[in-house]
């Protein structure tokens, strides 16, 4: 892919590639008022700390500069921190969150953005509307998730700021009920993304090799790269985990499940920062 000469700090020159950096937001315990999944109980803080610990020292054990932020609002899914911004290899852009009550994250996000050096690409600007866990670059490609949040106008704003960066955009559509596309649909190499069944329009992804799991482990798609074909992911979805390992997918299995039952992944938990 033909990329821009960058200046200041290389951020994510790939999609896929070694992990070196990464933000993430420890839960706060506003995380019990959350509104579950249906089917599953609510979060406990407790629990949801101890989860959060094991991330931040999973990618700290795999070279991984993982920054753990305190939180700072009131909002339940504020440890879904991937929401907030983006990076490519020139800078992050920032997103404008479609629930009211986490606008203010973005803004935080933005502090740190300055403290850490991480220059900035842009910004979803207003009336648009558009939350990170919808965005997912593989290779040349930035897939949009289009479902519940966001709306067209962010979606076309972010599509812009994409094409100047090399990105190809393809619009995903995502069933009723999928929290994120990452939640859904994740890459494991720059030429195979894993899709959970029936939750995201698996045609979207032609021309890549796709690893579709089964019904009722669809979230087990939400995985986080930490290199080509080399995953978290979260313990629980023993199925899906057994089929990504026999697609030659090393996957280290963590229990997350305490943000499972509020719709969030590993690759959600993630706010990446840096990748070669």
């Amino acid at each position: 892919m033909s990329r821009p000469i960058a200046f200041g700090p290389r951020l994510a020159a790939s999609g896929t590639g070694t992990l070196l950096s990464a933000v993430l937001m420890r839960p706060s315990r506003a995380i019990e008022s959350a509104t579950p999944l249906p089917g599953e109980p609510g979060a406990v803080y407790a629990w949801a700390l101890e989860q959060h610990a094991t991330l931040c020292k999973t990618l700290q054990y795999f070279g991984v500069e993982a920054i753990a932020i305190e939180p700072r609002g009131l909002d339940p899914y504020e440890a879904s921190v991937g929401d907030a911004a983006i990076a490519f290899e020139d800078g992050a852009v920032l997103m404008r969150l479609s629930a009211l009550s986490r606008r203010a994250e973005v803004d935080r996000i933005e502090a740190d953005f300055a403290r850490l050096d991480v220059p900035l690409a842009g910004h979803v600007a207003a009336p648009g509307l558009l939350d990170g866990n919808d965005l997912l670059l593989v290779g040349e490609t930035a897939f949009v998730g289009v479902g519940s949040r966001g709306n067209d106008v962010g979606r076309k704003g972010f599509a812009q700021l994409a094409r100047a960066h090399g990105y190809r955009v393809v619009e995903v559509k995502l069933a009723p009920d999928a929290p994120a596309l990452r939640a859904v649909a994740g890459a494991v190499s720059e030429d195979t993304i894993v899709v959970g069944a029936d939750k995201a329009d698996a045609s979207a992804f032609e021309g890549f090799t796709t690893i579709s799991l089964e019904r009722g482990e669809a979230q087990a798609a939400g995985v986080l790269v930490l290199d080509e074909r080399h995953v978290i992911a979260d313990i629980r979805y023993r199925t899906s985990l057994g089929a990504m390992r026999r697609a030659g997918i090393t996957v280290e299995a963590i229990d997350l499940y305490e943000f499972a039952k509020l719709g969030m992944t590993p690759s959600m938990l993630t706010l990446v920062l840096r990748r070669d």
